[in-house]
């Protein structure tokens, strides 16, 4: 085992990746001699070459469109797509040609390209570097669509993608590349979860707390306030035994643990950074109303940003749900 930041497995895990297979390739702006800006592909092209590990031009676009040229081909292209503001000059790729090249040629052709989308606030960006745009591509068939929350999935699950003959959208949480994780470098993608199952991250009997991503961490933090009452005499938390969920895996989801936990706990929260409004939560909860809707002792409810743009940094702490507001709910839940 190696204590290893998120950002640190990640690099660990391309370096795994590109030395099983000659195939794969790294290919975005800044990737290659400034190794990203958030140093997440630092020293891969002085070890793999420029042919492996390419600096692109600054053009969304163009980075997506010839990834499916190199994937047509017989490569594994990985995109860094620099800020998750920056993906949507290259939505019309991704959502027209990349997700839907196999269900056009009868699964005669695949397009096996991951492209990583550093994702969400909290680190005092400007206007577009602080997006969670997962739900537009959760919502477009013939992609994967995947969140790592800490450094030990970041390693399996960036191999995982890569190795995945569908396109993969692998979303990073950017305000977690310096947490810090024990990570099984060795042998740790080939006993880590399948790509589309969600994990228990903490075991509870109350009430079920899903998140992915950036808010794992904080859901953990708000679970492990609650069993001692809250932050504080009169908190909120009032001692409620909280299962808190990665669900890992946006699109499929995986309802099967999903349920199983609704239907042991009785009450469900679900908590993302993204707008409530038309967010993932919505379909989570349409989906846990309809698998669980004789199990549930209170309606599924949400927790996330607002019906905004991402506002300036200054104001982004009170934007961002935090222990109180997840704490909130999961007291509300209790108020039916």
């Amino acid at each position: 085992m190696t204590t290893l930041t998120l950002s640190k497995a990640l690099n660990a895990g391309l370096r795994k990746a590109m030395e099983n297979d000659p195939k794969v390739l790294i290919m975005g702006e800044d990737v290659g001699k400034l190794g990203g800006v958030f140093r997440v592909t630092d020293g891969l092209q002085k070890d793999f070459g420029e042919d492996r590990v390419i600096d692109t031009p600054l053009a969304e676009s163009g980075i997506v469109g010839t990834a499916i040229g190199l994937a047509l081909r017989g490569y594994r292209p990985v995109c860094e797509i620099q800020f998750d503001g920056f993906v949507y000059p290259a939505a019309d790729q991704i959502v027209s040609q990349l997700a839907k090249m196999r269900y056009r040629s009868r699964s005669h052709i695949s397009l096996p390209v991951t492209i990583r989308i550093p994702c969400g606030g909290g680190i005092g960006a400007v206007e577009h570097h602080s997006e969670s745009p997962e739900v537009l591509f959760a919502h477009t068939a013939g992609l994967r669509v995947v969140a790592c929350a800490d450094a030990a999935d970041a390693f399996a699950m960036i191999q995982h993608s890569i190795s995945c003959d569908d396109p993969v959208i692998f979303f990073e949480p950017k305000r977690r590349y310096w947490d810090k994780a024990e990570v099984d470098t060795v042998s740790g993608a080939a006993n880590a979860l399948p790509l589309d199952r969600a994990k228990v991250a903490l075991d509870g009997t109350d009430v079920t707390l899903l998140a992915y991503g950036p808010l794992v961490r904080t859901c953990l933090e708000s679970a492990l306030a609650a069993r001692q009452g809250g932050p504080g005499p009169g908190g909120p938390g009032n001692g409620h035994s909280i299962e808190v969920i990665d669900l890992r895996s946006l699109s499929p989801l995986d309802m099967e643990t999903i349920t199983a936990s609704v239907r042991r706990t009785g009450r469900c929260v679900v908590a993302h950074e993204a707008p409530v409004y038309a967010g993932l939560g919505a379909e989570i909860a349409a989906r846990v109303t309809e698998q669980c809707f004789y199990h549930l002792e209170a309606p599924v409810l949400r927790v996330g940003g607002f019906a905004t743009p991402y506002p300036p940094s200054r104001l982004e702490e009170h934007y961002l749900p935090d222990l109180d507001r997840i704490l909130d709910a999961v007291d509300r839940t209790f108020g039916y």
